[in-house]
């Protein structure tokens, strides 16, 4: 008898973005600024209050999450980021060894992670030639053992959206019985008037999932809240299979500020869009292939030449983000950290 599930052993492990002490962090799509004030305020007045278990229902953050997006709070769960209700998806999705969770490859690292956890099986389907989505494809790819399909738009890490119309065309595809999760971790960072928004969908779509953050444009990636939006049937189920007190005092409170003061925040989305088709830019003029990209990051499609270009940014002190011989993902950040990478990345290859 064995102590430990021996399918652990070949679990894939999530790779966080690299620290290092004296170097610019472009590794982790974080936000350079910190939490606005307004937000660090309600976190401290918070934590004196450390002592207490937090509400359990996340009942005044998931009032407010239900108000702007015009939905009653039953079809709203929230959870310690959205990587945790992308497990707790998988769970209330799978019934069992055999099932399938299926998704673009390559796409968010957390996928596979979540789905063997959850005892399903994982299905890719490649990213078409302009790393987007291959929608048609994977839509031929479900099967009766398929039971849960993320798609990340914008995509992590190569940066396209998925179009509004081939999403409304893949899930009129796709059987009412899976769970199609659309993760839109960066849809504050969208332009692109085509890109897909999942909430106009979802009163059609009982089977839609829309997952959303508040790590990315909010700045509170270290307080770890993410959210779902969808019918009531399937945000029971969400909540029913979350831990207790998963969501921290301090996360709710900061998360309901920084929806109180939304508009100041989000507003300074448009200068990282403006650094991002900089940048995007930037490498392109020194030679790099950059895809369109719609969130606060840019991919480089270096195949086996990513490791080397990692190496040769760290050893310049700035921390890029390789995945394995496929490419770099490059975070958005301040003008001066932006202007630094481009220079390490022209003098690549001399």
């Amino acid at each position: 008898m064995t102590l430990i599930r021996p399918d652990l052993d070949t679990l894939p492990a999530y790779v966080p973005g690299r620290t290092v002490p004296g170097a610019i962090k472009l590794a982790s799509n974080e936000v350079a600024a910190p939490p606005a004030p307004a937000v660090l305020e309600a976190i401290a007045r918070a934590a004196a209050g450390g002592n207490r278990y937090p509400d359990l229902g996340v009942v005044e953050l998931t009032g407010r999450i239900a108000d702007l997006y015009a939905l009653e709070p039953e079809r709203v769960a929230v959870g310690c980021g959205s990587v945790t209700l992308c497990q707790q998806l998988v769970q209330i999705g799978c019934l069992g060894p055999g099932d399938e969770v299926l998704f673009a490859w390559r796409s968010f690292e957390a996928y596979p992670i979540v789905t063997r956890i959850g005892g399903a099986e994982v299905r890719t389907v490649p990213l078409d030639a302009d790393f987007r989505h291959d929608l048609v494809a994977m839509a031929a790819a479900v099967t009766e053992r398929t039971r849960v399909v993320f798609v990340c738009s914008p995509n992590n890490p190569t940066g396209p959206a998925v179009h509004r119309d081939e999403f409304a065309r893949f899930l009129d595809a796709v059987p009412s019985d899976v769970l199609v999760v659309l993760d839109e971790a960066y849809a504050e960072y969208v332009t692109d008037p085509d890109a897909v928004s999942g909430r106009p969908l979802l009163d059609a779509h009982p089977n839609l999932v829309v997952l959303r953050t508040f790590s990315k444009a909010y700045r509170l990636a270290g307080l770890r809240v993410g959210y779902a939006l969808t019918s009531e049937e399937v945000a029971t189920a969400l909540r029913k299979v979350a831990p207790p007190f998963g969501v921290s005092s301090v996360a709710q409170a900061g998360a309901v500020a920084a929806l109180e003061h939304r508009e100041e925040i989000l507003a300074d989305c448009a200068a990282v869009v403006a650094e991002r088709d900089r940048v995007a830019a930037g490498l392109r003029g020194s030679g790099f292939t950059v895809p369109e990209t719609q969130a606060n990051f840019v991919w480089l499609p270096l195949g086996d030449r990513a490791a080397a270009f990692a190496t040769h940014c760290g050893e310049r002190k700035v921390i890029v983000r390789p995945f394995a011989t496929d490419g770099v993902r490059v975070t958005v950040s301040t003008p001066e950290e932006n202007d630094l990478l481009l220079d390490v990345a022209s003098s690549f290859g001399s």
